[in-house]
C-alpha cells in the first residue's frame, strides 16, 4: 500500500522496544542452556540483577513488548517480571497475558509496558501442538485514528506458525494503524512471514539486525512490523544482552492525529 508522506511537523516520534528475557535468566553460549538448566527453575539473586539492568534501559521508550516474562512462579521467585520491570522503571502502566503454566515451576507470559495509557487490552490465543501461546493486543485511542498494539511470541514448528500469522493477520485487518512486534521466531524470508506480508498491511523495516543469539547474532527472529502511514525511521539492536536474544528498538513517526488519539 502507497501512503502519501506527512510532512514532518505533522509527526510524532515514539520509541519501541521488544524483548525476549528468558524469564531473566542470562545465556552467554549455546551450552549453558544445558550446564545452566537449574536456571530455568529456581529463582535467583542473578535474574532480579538482570532485571534491573534492563528497567534502567526502558524510560528511553514509550512502549515496551516482552516476551518469556515470568508471571509469578517458583523460577521468578513468585515475582510478576512484567509488573517489577514496569515499576523498577518508573513507567506508569502494564499488563501481561499469562499464557503456560508449567506446574507451578514456570508461567510464561507477554507483556506490556508503556508510558501511555492502554484504552483496552485484548488476550488472543494461538493455535500450536502444546498449548500456551498467545498474543496480547493493546488499543490506544478510538475510531479511524485508533493504534492497535499486538505483542506475540510464536512457536518454534513453521506450520504453526504460519496458522498463527493467519489468525494475527485477521485481527489487525480492523485497525488501520497497527503495530506487531515480538520474538516470531523466522527470519523475513520465510514462507509464513512472506505469506503473512500478502494477506496483511504490516511490512518490517528495510534492514531489520539480528538478535539471535545474543552472544553472536546471527537470525532475525525478532521483529517491529508497521502498518499504513506509521513509518519505521530506524530499527535497531541494543549492544546489552540480557537473555539469549538482544532487545529490538526502533523509532516509528505516526501521524499526529493517531499520536493524539493514543495519548489524549
Amino acid at each position: 500500500m502507497t501512503v502519501s508522506p506527512l510532512p514532518a511537523a505533522e509527526r510524532q516520534h515514539w520509541h519501541l522496544l521488544s524483548c525476549n528475557i528468558l524469564a531473566g535468566a542470562s545465556i552467554g553460549r549455546y551450552r549453558e542452556y544445558v550446564t545452566r538448566s537449574f536456571n530455568a527453575v529456581l529463582p535467583g539473586k542473578t535474574k532480579v540483577a538482570n532485571l534491573d539492568r534492563l528497567a534502567s534501559l526502558l524510560p528511553d521508550f514509550d512502549l515496551i513488548g516482552l516476551q518469556e516474562a515470568d508471571a509469578g512462579s517458583l523460577r521468578s521467585g513468585f515475582l510478576n517480571q512484567t509488573r517489577y520491570l514496569a515499576e523498577a522503571a518508573g513507567m506508569p502502566y502494564w499488563s501481561h497475558q499469562p499464557n503456560r503454566p508449567v506446574a507451578g515451576l514456570a508461567h510464561s507470559s507477554n507483556g506490556l509496558i508503556s508510558r501511555i495509557q492502554p484504552g483496552a487490552v485484548f488476550d488472543y490465543p494461538l493455535p500450536s501442538r502444546i498449548p500456551g501461546r498467545g498474543a496480547l493486543l493493546a488499543t490506544f485511542g478510538e475510531g479511524r485514528q485508533q493504534l492497535a498494539v499486538m505483542i506475540a511470541h510464536l512457536s518454534l514448528s513453521a506450520a504453526a506458525r504460519m496458522r498463527q500469522l493467519a489468525i494475527i493477520a485477521e485481527i489487525l485487518q480492523a485497525y488501520p494503524h497497527a503495530i506487531l512486534m515480538g520474538d516470531l521466531n523466522a527470519d523475513l524470508d520465510s514462507a509464513e512471514l512472506q505469506h503473512f506480508f500478502r494477506r496483511s498491511s504490516l511490512q518490517p523495516a528495510l534492514t531489520p539486525p539480528a538478535t539471535f543469539p545474543s552472544w553472536n547474532p546471527r537470525k532475525r527472529l525478532d521483529h517491529i512490523l508497521t502498518s499504513g502511514d506509521i513509518r519505521l525511521e530506524r530499527v535497531w539492536a541494543l549492544p546489552q544482552a540480557f537473555s539469549d536474544h538482544l532487545p529490538l528498538a526502533a523509532e516509528i513517526s505516526l501521524p499526529s492525529q493517531v499520536a493524539a488519539a493514543a495519548a489524549p
